[in-house]
């Protein structure tokens, strides 16, 4: 059997609950991605548990502007108490950065917070904090789409989201957030080399020119090229790779992409997800419905010597399931494993 370096974790979890790290664990997955943890930013101590602590989702306005070392730490040795391994937390609150992304006053106190969330991460032990450019978040048009069998699943249809008003009074450019991009990346991305902390870019989604009049940059190879090896060229500084996002730019430029980055090791993890359609109608689909052939991407990622994480990502919900998709995600998750253990069995 081949040598194989790819490991396969859990994603999209906000809770360390109890009942979804031993779901992750009886999956056989190496470990989890955090997305967002549902943090308070006060240390957990006395009568309450960790475990509560992230369970709570206090109002956006009674969140600290970064993240508590101790509860991190806490975090990743709550994970691991489970034999599983804090992979990576992707995304810190919207709130951290915002005025980073749209270049407001404040930006540099907010830059100040984000390098010691860094440091903090750093000094807790967790190795991955994945970040995106996309200062009024992810967008769809509908989120019960009807699927395969009766399952719901999300659609972005660019003809009704294109009529949306601005997001912030008026129109950000293309010139701007560059500028915005650089001037944040330059002053976080060396904190983290300090800390052995690696940053992964997450695209935008969708990948469109603009939307509510905030231009997206990250939509397209040039843009992510730009970023990776003239803004900030640094081996702690890669690419969350969503697959789903890339195929939404079109099938032939994810995997040129895939290729490209993944022989340069400029890919820390995967997001193994499919879609049907691509800009401007997209539709998300089971893992092996979509228009991605899922076989040849695993095994570019194979031959490119891959050796992140790969996780699944934006599943269908499926009768029964719940909010995180525990059933969507066991089907997905399946499917990846034994994709890669078809290919790297000696008939693989």
């Amino acid at each position: 059997m081949k040598a194989n370096r790819i490991r396969v974790a859990a994603g999209s979890i906000r809770e360390a609950s109890d009942e979804t790290l031993t779901f992750v664990a009886q999956m056989g997955c190496s470990g989890v991605i955090m997305n967002t943890p549902a943090l308070t930013g006060q240390t957990p101590f006395g009568s309450s548990p960790i475990g509560s602590s992230f369970l709570q989702n206090p109002a956006a306005e009674d969140l600290p502007p970064r993240w508590d070392y101790l509860e991190l730490l806490q975090l990743r040795t709550r994970i691991e108490s489970y034999g599983l391994r804090l992979e990576a937390i992707e995304n810190v609150p919207l709130g951290f950065y915002q005025k980073c992304i749209l270049g407001l006053s404040g930006r540099d106190e907010e830059i100040e917070n984000y390098q010691e969330t860094i440091r903090n991460l750093g000094r807790a032990g967790i190795p991955i904090l994945g970040y995106h450019w996309m200062a009024n978040s992810v967008w769809r048009t509908s989120k019960n789409e009807p699927t395969r069998g009766g399952a719901t699943t999300t659609v972005y249809d660019h003809t009704l989201a294109k009529s949306a008003p601005m997001s912030f009074g008026r129109e950000y450019t293309e010139s701007e957030l560059w500028g915005n991009y650089e001037y944040f990346i330059r002053s976080v991305l060396p904190i983290a080399q300090e800390w052995g902390v690696t940053l992964a870019l997450h695209p935008d989604d969708p990948p469109v020119e603009s939307l509510g009049g905030v231009s997206r940059i990250f939509r397209n190879f040039e843009g992510f090229k730009r970023a990776m090896e003239e803004i900030a060229p640094a081996p702690n500084h890669k690419l969350d790779f969503c697959m789903g996002t890339w195929a939404e730019m079109g099938l032939e430029m994810m995997f040129e992409a895939m290729q490209y980055f993944g022989q340069k090791g400029k890919i820390a993890y995967v997001h193994f997800r499919n879609v049907r359609g691509a800009v401007p109608h997209i539709t998300e689909t089971f893992i092996d419905e979509g228009d991605v052939d899922v076989g040849r991407a695993m095994k570019l990622l194979v031959d490119v010597g891959f050796d992140g994480l790969i996780i699944d990502d934006h599943v269908p919900q499926m009768i029964n399931d719940t909010l995180w998709a525990h059933r969507g995600r066991a089907y997905a998750t399946g499917y990846i494993k034994g994709l890669l253990r078809g290919l790297l069995s000696p008939t693989g």
